[in-house]
């Protein structure tokens, strides 16, 4: 069997034993010799031909070259991007030509600034449309003692950043065309996390919000702080420079309504 070029350890990932009550009994008396490892693949073969477990290759990997060989990777796709094709074979079977390097790039920016990925993991909930998910998030930042000691990771490492919900709520995706937090809710087409997000985070007249947004507003515990001196989301812009009511233009659909009423755009 071929091995991680990194761990030189086999190209298979070891599942974790959900112990039943029986197993245990069989274990402790001694009957029943313990069972091999459940595993399953975990290879991911590159085109220079390293093979390297996934995990092994984020923590070493170099975004255009293979961190074992030192050759270049990338390729050009037919429409001109950069890309780095490999075969990865896990658990849910063979992916080959797959395109991983929009994940690479996400992990190198992630291991660069470690407090983005709460913010990340929000925008995530917004693109799903996860009102109860948001909420949670925002939540979470406003029970956190602000006297709490910052997160410092790894031994060594710089302490983390602490995101406020302001920030969350304001976050634009480097990695992701700056997009904010509304533009993924109209991407999703999720009106409620739209007027949610409006709610806490914009100017938008409180005299066009449904009444039933501030009953689950109030239910939910959260409401509009003071907003002087703070961005209104709906100001944000990608890098395409759109709005997300331009976002909502192109969407259509649920936004139909919406457009040229300034709730998505100042």
């Amino acid at each position: 069997m071929s091995t991680c070029v990194s761990c030189n350890q086999p190209l298979v990932l070891e599942l974790e034993e959900e112990e039943d009550d029986y197993s245990m009994e069989a274990s402790s008396s001694g009957k029943a010799p313990a069972a091999a490892p459940e595993t399953v693949p975990d290879d991911l073969h590159l085109n220079c031909g390293c093979h390297f477990h996934w995990d092994c290759l984020l923590q070493a990997y170099q975004i255009t070259q293979c961190p074992n060989c030192n050759k270049d990777i990338t390729s050009t796709s037919s429409t001109g991007q950069q890309q780095v094709l490999c075969n990865l074979h896990n658990e849910g079977g063979l992916q080959e030509n797959l395109d991983i390097l929009p994940l690479l790039t996400e992990e190198s920016y992630l291991r660069a600034y470690p407090e983005d990925r709460k913010c990340r993991a929000f925008l995530e909930f917004c693109r799903e449309g996860d009102f109860k998910a948001v909420i949670e998030m925002l939540r979470d930042d406003d029970d956190e003692d602000e006297d709490e000691e910052m997160d410092t990771g790894e031994e060594g490492a710089a302490p983390q950043r602490k995101i406020g919900a302001d920030e969350l709520l304001r976050y634009q995706d480097p990695i992701g065309d700056m997009q904010s937090g509304l533009h993924a809710a109209v991407q999703a087409g999720s009106r409620e996390v739209a007027w949610l997000l409006l709610l806490l985070a914009s100017k938008l007249d409180l005299l066009e919000f449904p009444p039933e947004v501030f009953q689950e507003a109030e239910a939910l515990g959260v409401m509009r702080d003071e907003s002087e001196g703070k961005t209104d989301i709906r100001s944000l812009k990608d890098s395409n420079g759109k709005s997300a009511e331009d976002l909502a233009r192109e969407v259509g659909g649920v936004w139909s309504d919406w457009i040229g009423k300034n709730r998505l755009t100042m």
